[in-house]
């Protein structure tokens, strides 16, 4: 495992294990803790993902130090405010049975997510976070909030992989120190990305599956990985990357396959703000 180190000092592993979409408690459980006994050490979570609970019950009976774990939640736009954050976070770190969270994240830059970072700021000095950052903030957001708060944000959590590669967020968080990391690493199977035949030919030198590149060449250019998984075997598959290193001719190979933009989710349409705004994971 290789790691990077945050703005604050922090080291956070370039690569996690994520839980979207994985509700069921009894199945995320199981998942973490293979997850765990698998390498990684970085899991993420956010509290409209909705199995924060079974995330701490893995945590609780992992066996691995709780100061070895590197543990990150999110808090929803419903929750977006200062009073917010301040019960959001409390409701989290409860469900999570922790005492202290590694990377607290606003989920979406919408509502009044200026007064959650300034909750958030309290949180940080306080000592309940050892990190505070952002989720989906694209440039213009994330220089925003950079320039005008006292605590810039140690980390931007993106969609980011091999067919759309945020050059520019790369770039722009760089210019402001913060550690970009990519959600959907694999693009939610889009691309027929796991047999890819550039991922695939690049693969096959080096013994290693479309997947494995896709992961290799993102943690290559500084940006952490979250992979998601329910099978062990294909948890362990995205953990062994750090065995191989890609040739700068095999990173062009791979930048060229970039569309611009996400074929997941448009964060720039009026509909998507109201269907975010609409999500409600509480009374």
């Amino acid at each position: 495992m290789e790691f990077t180190t945050l703005n604050n000092g922090i080291q956070m592993p370039l690569e996690g294990f994520g839980v979207f979409q994985v509700p069921d408690p009894a199945v995320c459980k199981q998942a973490v803790l293979d997850a765990i006994a698998s390498g990684y050490r970085l899991i993420d979570t956010a509290a409209a993902y909705m199995n924060e609970e079974a995330v701490g019950a893995a945590i609780r009976e992992c066996g691995v130090p709780r100061e070895e774990l590197f543990i990150t939640t999110k808090v929803w736009v419903q929750d977006n405010s200062y009073d917010g954050v301040k019960t959001a976070f409390n409701d989290s770190l409860n469900k999570l049975g922790l005492d202290y969270l590694d990377l607290y994240l606003i989920h979406q830059p919408i509502g009044d997510y200026y007064g959650a970072w300034r909750a958030m700021e309290e949180l940080y000095k306080a000592g309940k976070i050892r990190a505070i950052g952002v989720c989906n903030f694209y440039p213009d957001r994330l220089a925003d909030l950079c320039l005008h708060s006292e605590i810039v944000p140690a980390v931007d959590q993106v969609e980011c992989h091999p067919f759309f590669q945020q050059k520019d967020a790369l770039r722009n968080a760089k210019e402001f120190g913060v550690a970009l990391e990519a959600w959907g690493p694999f693009a939610e199977g889009g691309h027929g990305i796991f047999t890819h035949p550039v991922l695939t030919a690049i693969g096959e030198k080096y013994g290693k599956s479309a997947a494995q590149v896709a992961l290799r060449w993102n943690v290559q250019r500084g940006v952490v990985v979250i992979p998601k998984s329910v099978h062990k075997n294909r948890m362990e598959q995205n953990f062994d990357i750090w065995d191989f290193t890609l040739s700068d001719a095999e990173m062009e190979k791979i930048a060229a396959l970039d569309v611009g933009h996400s074929e997941i989710i448009d964060h720039f349409s009026p509909a998507t703000v109201k269907m975010l705004s609409g999500w409600k994971i509480h009374e």
